[in-house]
């Protein structure tokens, strides 16, 4: 498997946040370091919160029941 590392996104939780380490490259491209990102359809952030996901959620909700 190769590794595209403009596509590849870091998200750090927990006590990493405080003493962050140094960038993660791949192949000579600098790894994009996220607060919050999208897996399977849950909107997961650093904090280990669900606002962002909820809000989301409730977004495309509202918009349903708009039609």
């Amino acid at each position: 498997m190769i590794v595209n590392g403009c596509k590849t996104k870091e998200l750090l939780i927990g006590s990493v946040l405080k003493d962050p380490r140094t960038p993660v490259t791949l192949s000579g491209t600098r790894v994009e370091r996220v607060t919050t990102f999208r897996l399977l359809g849950v909107h997961v952030m650093n904090d280990l919160k669900w606002t962002q996901h909820v809000e989301a959620i409730s977004t495309y909700c509202a918009s349903m029941v708009e039609l």
